[in-house]
């Protein structure tokens, strides 16, 4: 345990002992929303950049309004939480994808938190973790945030009239607003709302899962909104027999722990607040090679101590984000309509290019990535079977500006999450490209050219034992899925430029 680590358990410790210390968490009111031909829910499957076929595989689409109070927090320095006002009332929405058939439902749940940065929800993470939560018959719901509520108004005037984070005390001062004063949306009811769905989840008397109840829910999302959820509400949010409402988090890349309300300060840099805190559940923090110069600053250490069980997990050859997130955005019709930043066009969802162009990825290893830590989170909650140990992706000065990621021969990350398409390379993987931006943030691929592959191998049959040797030891490792290893051999080896260079020959 680190010095910064174990000070932060002793303030959450401190915070225990505070009025708002660990707390039955009420079940909110749940209220059905029909679809009509003229009424849908914002982000609908049916109305996403890249629609699944849900039915094909056996799931449907539903929606709830979740209504009920919340409090508004404060989150001192030393790490407790003290409620600043109580009992303000909420309303907003969930959206639910859920197997039709009660028998294939496993009991675990996902939820999302979505991201709101273009003022509408966007279901990134579903994205990433959606083929392997079907393969498990796990439910997946999204939880609507202040940060869309206007913009879903706007899409729907009937259908969402009712959505309010209304701002309990308007007239109160706000220290932490921007110039524009405080917002009419309280940011800060947001953590008793995603409690409370929590609760409704496990509770026997509502209708979200089709008559069903989950045994285990876990959160999402990627961002600071989990962290910050994870460091001062996990604590005291528990259920009548005293355990925690959320069962385990997976994240994506990590961010600083934020505000607890839009008039509170975030913690500043080197507060204890911003780390990970230990809680008594596991963590699974998922970070692409292309974000960990980024984020050095929330490194943890693994460990299976069952009051800190953590994992992380850097993706070698891996960017930030690919085709496979934005693919869950909803169309531009509905982006419009909702008064969002609408950017780009489906191929290119970004207000500029980058200079050289480059195609959004479509690469699936960081899907492949996020599909192995679904399964090894929901395996560490149900069975207590911990996940493997990798060890973190190099990094040259570290502690220093000038730090970068250690590289090999190829340019290709050394360390972290190995693949074939790092260990039996035909290409050097980038985490970032020039131009701006976005750019900085999307990855783009270099094949090597024929001569230095003919070099690498001699010819197919051992580049194919190569690859089956890269993934089936990953696979065995349990790092990446038998499905997807599957997958991954069969997309690389029929790869046409490395049969080219090759000759074909096996």
């Amino acid at each position: 345990m680190t010095k910064q680590t174990s000070a932060l358990a002793r303030m959450l410790i401190l915070g225990c002992a505070g009025v708002a210390c660990a707390a039955t968490v009420p079940v909110p009111n749940v209220t059905a929303v029909p679809v009509t031909a003229n009424s849908f829910p914002a982000l609908a499957n049916s109305r996403n950049l890249g629609p699944l076929d849900l039915a094909k595989a056996g799931y449907v689409e539903e929606e709830f309004l979740i209504s009920g109070t919340a409090n508004v927090y404060d989150w001192a320095a030393d790490g407790s939480l003290s409620v600043k006002t109580p009992n303000a009332p909420y309303v907003t929405r969930i959206l639910v994808r859920r197997p039709a058939a009660a028998a294939r439902f496993s009991g675990s749940v996902m939820v999302e938190i979505p991201n709101t940065a273009r003022r509408f929800d966007w279901s990134m993470m579903f994205g990433y973790v959606n083929e392997q939560l079907m393969r498990q018959g796990d439910a997946w719901v999204l939880v609507s945030m202040p940060g869309s509520v206007e913009g879903m108004k706007k899409l729907n005037p009937v259908r969402y009239a009712s959505l309010s984070f209304a701002n309990p005390t308007p007239g109160a001062p706000c220290p932490g607003a921007g110039k524009g004063g405080p917002s009419d949306q309280e940011e800060g009811l947001r953590w008793d709302v995603l409690s409370q769905v929590a609760a409704a989840l496990k509770s026997a008397n509502t209708p979200i899962l089709g008559g069903g109840r989950a045994q285990y829910v876990t959160m999402t999302v990627q961002g600071s909104d989990i962290v910050t959820y994870i460091n001062a509400i996990h604590a005291r949010a528990t259920l009548t027999d005293g355990k925690p409402v959320y069962d385990g988090y997976l994240i994506k890349n990590a961010a600083a722990a934020g505000k607890i309300s839009q008039c509170a300060a975030a913690p500043a840099r080197g507060d204890a607040r911003q780390a990970i805190a230990n809680v008594n559940v596991p963590v699974v923090n998922v970070v692409a090679e292309g974000e960990v110069i980024g984020s050095l600053a929330m490194r943890k250490p693994n460990s299976d101590d069952p009051a800190g069980r953590f994992r992380q997990y850097e993706i070698a050859g891996a960017a930030h984000i690919d085709k496979n997130a934005y693919d869950f955005l909803p169309v531009y019709a509905d982006q419009a309509a909702a008064g969002g930043n609408v950017q780009g066009t489906p191929e290119w969802p970004f207000a500029a290019p980058c200079e050289p162009a480059i195609p959004l990825s479509a690469h699936p290893l960081l899907k492949y990535a996020f599909s192995g830590a679904v399964a090894n989170l929901d395996v560490w909650i149900r069975k207590g079977t911990a996940p493997p140990k990798v060890e973190p992706l190099g990094v040259k000065d570290a502690g220093t500006p000038q730090a970068t990621l250690a590289a090999d021969e190829f340019g290709n990350g050394v360390g972290g999450v190995r693949s074939p398409y790092v260990d039996v390379p035909t290409a050097s993987y980038f985490g970032a490209s020039p131009g701006p931006g976005t750019c900085r943030e999307l990855g783009h691929i270099v094949a090597l050219d024929a001569a230095r592959i003919k070099a690498l191998y001699s010819d197919q049959k051992q580049y194919a034992a190569k690859v089956n040797q890269s993934v089936d030891r990953a696979v065995k490792e349990r790092l990446f899925t038998e499905a997807d290893g599957k997958k991954m051999k069969a997309e690389i080896l029929a790869s046409p430029s490395v049969a080219s260079a090759l000759g074909g020959s096996r």
